[in-house]
């Protein structure tokens, strides 16, 4: 997307360090109407909970959302949103969010926003791209709904591509079009379904008790949804993937969820602590 072709840019720049008393502050900058709303302290001053909020409530054609997260060695960050990221129907071109985070040696990250709509009609690109250094550790979720069943509005035009990466360790890239009934139709597709929930964590080194832990994880999936999950190991260390469909965004919201507190607890030790802003 060219500079000329933005019509409501917004950047955000977040900056997460571990102090000298073991808290972990945090320093935004901004520009638009992207905003950290506040940082929050549930599970003591170790580990921060930044809420991010986007006042116009969606992006239309032309819109870009820049997000910049550093989080510097040892300091413990959980990102999330109050509300969903929407993608409105684009009249002018295309919409973007675009997310680059590094996490810096012994730290760990939490990228937990809201869900993302895309509403009938969008043009629109998601992009989420993590760097890991030695030691470091990430939770990342997205859930994208398609169109707005609940409204009777089908998702019967528009296009978004999904792109979501840890440098050098996993990447899943593709474009979701309407027209494209193979896809979100077809048994290798979203069978028909428009809901799409992914769960990811990453870590250097190896995980103990992998296929124990694979086990408890897909009986927390629930059967309210179909989905499955992965283990991956490679010389940069170790990735779990939880892929999930279904036809509500609760549904799908709350199976992965539920995956992510039983991993919380067994890999970092630490109880589920959602965000308190989900829960107004």
């Amino acid at each position: 997307m060219s500079a000329d072709a933005i019509r409501w840019p917004a950047r955000l720049d977040l900056s997460a360090a571990r102090d000298g008393g073991n808290a972990t502050r945090v320093h935004a900058r901004h520009d638009g109407p992207l905003r950290l709303l506040k940082t929050l302290y549930p599970e003591g001053a170790g580990v921060a909970h930044a809420v991010l909020v986007h006042p116009p409530g969606g992006l239309v054609g032309g819109d870009r959302l820049d997000i910049h997260i550093d989080v510097q060695p040892s300091a413990h960050l959980l990102v999330t949103t109050p509300a969903a990221t929407r993608f409105y129907r684009s009249n002018a071109g295309e919409a973007a969010q675009v997310v680059q985070a590094s996490v810096g040696e012994g730290a760990r990250l939490e990228w937990l926003p809201q869900e993302t709509l895309a509403y009938p009609g969008c043009i629109a690109r998601n992009e989420v791209r993590f760097k890991l250094a030695a030691g470091a550790s990430l939770f990342a979720t997205e859930v994208l709904g398609l169109g707005l069943p609940a409204a009777g509005q089908a998702f019967d035009s528009g296009r978004l591509l999904q792109h979501l990466e840890i440098t050098d360790r996993w990447l899943d890239r593709g474009w979701l079009d309407a027209a494209d009934t193979a896809l979100l139709d077809g048994p290798c597709g979203l069978a028909g379904h428009r809901v799409l929930g992914t769960l990811v964590y990453a870590q250097g080194g190896a995980l103990a008790d992998a296929e124990a832990l694979l086990t408890h994880s897909r009986a927390r999936l629930g059967e309210a949804v179909r989905g499955g999950i992965t283990h991956l190991a490679g010389p940069g260390g170790a990735l779990l993937l939880a892929r999930v469909v279904g036809d509500e965004v609760e549904a799908v919201t709350l199976a992965l969820r539920r995956v992510r507190a039983l991993w919380r607890e067994q890999l970092w030790a630490l109880p589920a602590s959602d965000p308190r802003i989900w829960a107004t």
